[in-house]
């Protein structure tokens, strides 16, 4: 399962470059993420199945995390809870409801898709902090160090993603939400590569 998170997140994150080419007059560096699965996108479907998919591989990929570790202590089963929060929010949630918006208007199904990948995102966010508390910094400094990193960038491009802010200055950072939810996405799928290598090995040594 480790193996499969790795080729997972990699996969998608090409995969979103390669479907929005074929989206004309999609922007990577403007455009959101969400608006590949909308109903006007000539690839909805497909990112729509592709979510789904990826859902159920964090799902599982969650549960065979807390059997990779102590499942009895506290820190293992919320991480592992998160990371299946992350799949069925910013997985499956966001794969069953499209965010579209009709006549400039959001739809109750764009709204569904916010709140699910909004908590998806949430859970992904908390990650690393809960991860500090699997690995120690006594049992892997580098690792406690490196969440803290992972956090940090996460909670960074996750404000310029979401906030407006009232200046020339601020409409233009906001212009780039498609740049800044990529890097977001890069540096999560960054930390769950680095979390799957952690747990193969220690799979492999047991």
């Amino acid at each position: 399962m480790a193996i499969g998170c790795i080729i997972t997140c990699i996969f998608d994150f090409l995969l979103l470059f390669l479907l929005g080419s074929y989206y004309k007059g999609y922007s990577q560096l403007h455009n959101t993420i969400s608006s590949l699965g909308a109903t006007v996108s000539p690839v909805s479907e497909l990112i729509s199945i592709w979510w789904i998919v990826i859902g159920i591989v964090f799902i599982f990929f969650g549960i065979v995390f807390k059997r990779a570790f102590d499942k009895d202590r506290k820190g293992v089963k919320l991480a592992s809870l998160l990371i299946i929060m992350y799949g069925l929010g910013e997985g499956i949630g966001s794969g069953l409801f499209k965010a579209d918006v009709i006549d400039g208007k959001r739809t109750l199904s764009f709204l569904l898709h916010d709140i699910a990948g909004g908590i998806g995102i949430v859970a992904a966010l908390l990650l690393p902090l809960v991860m500090r508390t699997v690995l120690s910094k006594e049992n892997n400094p580098r690792f406690y160090s490196f969440s803290w990193i992972v956090f940090s960038i996460g909670s960074l491009t996750l404000l310029l993603f979401v906030l407006h802010f009232p200046s020339d200055t601020g409409a233009l950072i906001a212009s780039y939400k498609g740049l800044w939810q990529r890097l977001f996405l890069l540096n999560l799928y960054v930390y769950f590569i680095s979390v799957s290598i952690i747990m193969y090995n220690k799979n492999t040594i047991v």
